[in-house]
């Protein structure tokens, strides 16, 4: 790191995530961007989520009250594969024409669908590739989607590197259904793929969920305990009855194993801190509360191994605001958990 940099000073937009002077070489925690959102099922521009993240950074301070010299960790973000920008838009207008005639009743098309699904295969490929090579280098991956089936492919890379880990999922659906819309990697899919074919992974905690299907509850029931859900309304009813925030938290966490992964769908919150999301659902957690679950993993004693964040919208810089600062506290927690700082 530059000897001049001033973490009081202002950002220079240099091209990396809040203006930090890191090269890929030199960081610690490498932010992947995937623009892909081919099977978005209701509102688009979540491919253009990073680029809205990577513009608002700029605008953030480095302090972290609860990681002291966070700045120092070491962060650096890559490009977006304008590759994969361009494999999006195309597999986009395919799954459009699929999902339109669908919800017009006008059949099922299988050639569009295997064309997605293709796409989607190079891309999960893709992902896998990129976070095995970073792997290898020693860093550490923070994936910036994109639609919520980015990280299947991370999550692949991880199971060859850890035997065991966890997956904490803040969220309003389950993402559980299998093969939404006729996709198989579609976006509302991602945990069923990932429990179907990463098993290494012991547990998945889901919490803020809101919007769920018989068939992802029934999914749930037949887990055997490997999926575990805090509920919106069970959260709150809990918490109406005089039961602490810090005692629900700590009760789920206590759930995961030493290793966990942590997957934050921007929709897990407030609509109003995510308003153009792909799935904006009502309710949710605000912000304090979502950092508090995430500070109460860290210090748990458990590892924080990697991270998403998904579903950022595009339209407004608010979108990008927030989500720059979630990924901000993901990435010091992580390295806090890992002793990078």
């Amino acid at each position: 790191m530059n000897n001049e940099f001033n973490p009081s000073g202002f950002a220079m937009k240099n091209g990396n995530f809040i203006g930090l002077p890191y090269t890929e070489e030199n960081a610690k925690i490498v932010l992947l961007p995937v623009p892909w959102e081919a099977t978005v099922s209701y509102a688009t521009g979540t491919a253009a989520g990073p680029e809205n993240i990577l513009d608002a950074s700029y605008q953030l301070d480095l302090f972290d009250a609860d990681v002291a010299d966070a700045y120092k960790i070491g962060i650096f973000m890559r490009p977006a594969d304008q590759h994969i920008l361009e494999l999006s838009n195309y597999t986009r207008e395919i799954a459009t024409m699929h999902i339109d005639n669908l919800e017009n009743g006008k059949g099922f098309v299988q050639d569009f669908v295997d064309k997605v699904n293709a796409n989607s295969v190079k891309v999960n490929n893709w992902v896998k590739e990129q976070c095995t090579e970073l792997l290898n280098k020693g860093k550490v991956i923070g994936l910036i989607g994109g639609e919520h089936s980015t990280p299947l492919g991370y999550l692949h890379a991880l199971a060859d590197k850890y035997e065991d880990f966890g997956i904490l999922q803040i969220d309003a659906h389950c993402d559980l259904r299998n093969a939404y819309e006729g996709f198989t990697y579609s976006h509302a899919s991602i945990f069923y793929n990932a429990m179907e074919e990463v098993k290494n992974i012991s547990k998945l905690v889901q919490v803020g969920i809101r919007d769920y299907c018989e068939e992802e509850v029934d999914y749930i029931k037949n887990s055997n305990g490997r999926i575990e859900v805090l509920y919106d309304h069970a959260m709150n009813e809990a918490l109406f009855v005089g039961e602490t925030y810090q005692s629900i938290c700590k009760s789920y966490v206590d759930k995961l194993p030493k290793n966990v992964y942590v997957s934050f769908d921007i929709d897990g919150l407030w609509p109003n801190l995510c308003p153009n999301t792909g799935t904006p659902v009502a309710g949710g957690l605000s912000l304090p509360q979502a950092f508090f679950l995430l500070k109460t993993l860290a210090e748990s004693g458990r590892k924080i191994i990697g991270f998403d964040l998904c579903e950022v919208g595009s339209a407004d810089e608010w979108d990008g605001n927030v989500g720059a600062r979630v990924v901000y506290k993901l990435a010091n927690l992580m390295g806090k958990t890992l002793g990078l700082v």
